[in-house]
């Protein structure tokens, strides 16, 4: 069995600790009703035998005992309704209850994963991949509770049964048996390899599925619709070849199974004609043998499909398994504190990071950016402006170095209370699919809804959503595409607004906007940024005139700082930038 197999196992069980009352109750009451099933062939047994007697309808004490013998099937056929129904509707609330915590489960964990997992994963493959677990539980438990359990206890007491009856015919059932398990394990074993590569060729073919989707105005955009269908045939035609390989060989061990039991039936037949030829059987005794038999055989029958739906699913569910095992690269210290923050001193000391271990962006940089300050990050594209912000969000972990906020390194305090710290308004704000108003409240759940209006009119959204019909009710679309890139960087300003974090960070939170909208905005700023900590990056250098201080960066380091009109005087790195802006504004 694979580690990630027993994984699977081993995180289903830690589920059952806390419904141990359920699974008692559903073990048991499949004990019950399949050890009254089984009794009913021994009463058909003793009818049988009553019935084969010499004109034994003219006998008053044999029909009484045949009456007997119907009465008692019918409690005996009652109680096991009773304990049926007792097992499916706890199992009902079992299952289900265990599923929702499996989703929830699934959903924490997966959301504590680092920013760096979710940009190399498909969010649509991510989903699925949630939902193939949960359906894997559901699954696997129904073919334990519902198979392979009664399966397991008809062998044992059915073949004691038979055994006690006859010993030679008990041993050719136990040996048939255990020859059909045994084949059909093996076969589910070298079949198990190509389940686990028809899932994965599934996994690919949903990922491909979904980030086209996502991308659909890409494709339209490059005429690129004819490559892409390509690029499809070619993953459904692996899929295919994945789904048909595992199809035939399920047909192949069908059929060998199929000819197991044909075999076995007419052996059983001969045997049993022997015995009743030889007196040693009797007419109940042959309906006893049939019986058990005949149910064994239908259980078997399922047995290789029951095997490898077992199989299919812990194959469905290993892809999430491996996710929740693997631990997150993000984590709070076991003693993580506060983080309190009462100026905004910000410092980088000695930072080394990389996005690999050969090339770092930063090497040794340090920069103090004073409580209240308002400081802005210039330079070329590339050269780790927006790093910057993921480092000290810690989006990703240094490779060495300390940033501290008012002297507490952020590696020791909780990320929940330093992203809480600091607003973010990115280059290209991604909304949730729900209402305008539940956007912008997300930033502040407690907030008043007059809070909400009111942050919206200083980020200037106010006006474009009252045109809107449902207006602050309208729903955005999926990452917002209902919105333009001005509107939903509007959306974005008024989040941050709510929010009045101490740090605010504006990454070229006006690129969206025309002229005329981005004064209004740069009017907003001028109150946001207010009593704050503020980290400006930009490209448009017309934007950032007013900055305490502006940090031009190269190679991850600093080259020049200071306020605009020194820089300018300097004749350097931002005097060629700005000239470059003015010029190109010119012409």
């Amino acid at each position: 069995m694979r580690i990630s197999t027993k994984r699977t196992y081993g995180y289903f069980l830690q589920f059952f600790k806390a419904k141990k009352l359920l699974f008692f109750i559903i073990f048991f009451s499949i004990t019950f009703a399949i050890l009254c099933d089984i009794y009913v062939p021994l009463i058909y047994k003793k009818f049988f035998d009553l019935l084969s007697g010499v004109e034994a309808y003219k006998n008053a004490d044999i029909i009484s005992q045949l009456m007997k013998l119907i009465f008692t099937l019918g409690i005996i056929y009652f109680f096991e309704w009773i304990f049926w129904r007792i097992t499916s509707f706890t199992l009902v609330k079992f299952e289900a209850s265990i599923i929702r915590k499996i989703y929830n489960n699934c959903f924490d964990y997966l959301q504590k994963h680092s920013y760096k997992f979710f940009t190399n994963n498909f969010a649509g493959a991510l989903v699925r991949k949630v939902g193939r677990l949960a359906r894997s539980f559901e699954v696997i438990c129904d073919k334990y509770f519902w198979d392979m359990y009664p399966l397991a206890l008809r062998i044992f007491v059915s073949g004691t049964i038979i055994f006690l009856s006859n010993k030679f015919l008990g041993y050719v059932v136990l040996g048939w048996v255990l020859i059909f398990l045994t084949f059909t394990l093996i076969a589910v074993y070298i079949k198990l390899p190509y389940d686990l590569a028809r899932s994965e060729s599934d996994t690919k073919l949903t990922a491909f599925l979904a980030d086209t989707i996502t991308n659909n105005i890409n494709i339209k955009l490059f005429s690129a619709l004819e490559n892409e269908v390509q690029n499809f045939k070619e993953i459904t035609y692996d899929n295919a070849k994945k789904t048909k390989q595992e199809w035939n060989l399920s047909m192949m061990i069908d059929g060998i199974q199929a000819a197991f039991m044909m075999g076995f039936e007419v052996l059983i037949l001969y045997i049993a004609l022997k015995l009743w030829q030889k007196g040693i059987f009797t007419i109940g005794d042959f309906v006893l043998i049939q019986s058990y038999v005949f149910q064994l055989m239908d259980r078997l029958w399922n047995f290789g499909r029951i095997i490898r739906d077992i199989y299919r699913a812990l194959a469905d569910g290993e892809d999430m398994i491996e996710i929740l095992y693997n631990e997150h690269e993000i984590k709070d210290l076991p003693n993580a504190k506060i983080l309190k923050v009462d100026k905004g001193l910000i410092e980088f000391k000695n930072v080394c990071f990389g996005y690999n271990k050969k090339d770092f962006v930063f090497d040794r940089f340090s920069l103090q950016i004073k409580a209240g300050e308002k400081v802005a990050i210039v330079g070329r594209s590339g050269e780790g402006k927006t790093t910057l912000v993921k480092m000290l969000l810690r989006f990703y972990d240094l490779n060495d170095g300390i940033i501290e906020i008012d002297k507490q390194d952020i590696k020791k305090v909780t990320q929940d209370t330093l992203r809480e710290s600091i607003s973010l308004v990115p280059q290209e704000p991604i909304l949730f699919h729900r209402t305008i108003f539940e956007n912008i409240k997300y930033a502040k759940s407690e907030a008043l809804d007059e809070e909400v209006y009111q942050a919206s009119k200083l980020a200037f959204a106010d006006d474009f959503i009252q045109k809107l019909p449902d207006k602050y009710e309208t729903y955005v679309g999926e990452r917002g595409i209902k919105l333009s890139g001005g509107e939903r960087q509007r959306v974005a300003i008024a989040r941050a607004i709510l929010k009045n974090a101490p740090i605010l960070i504006l990454d070229e939170a006006t690129s969206s906007l025309d002229s005329g909208a981005e004064k209004m905005i740069q009017e907003a700023l001028k109150t946001l940024l207010r009593n704050k900590t503020s980290i400006v990056i930009a490209h448009r250098l017309s934007t950032i005139m007013s900055m305490d201080r502006i940090i031009i960066i190269e190679n991850g380091k600093v080259i020049e700082q200071g306020k605009h009109e020194e820089l300018l005087s300097h004749k350097g790195r931002y005097f060629d930038l700005w000239s470059t802006q003015v010029r190109g504004f010119i012409e």
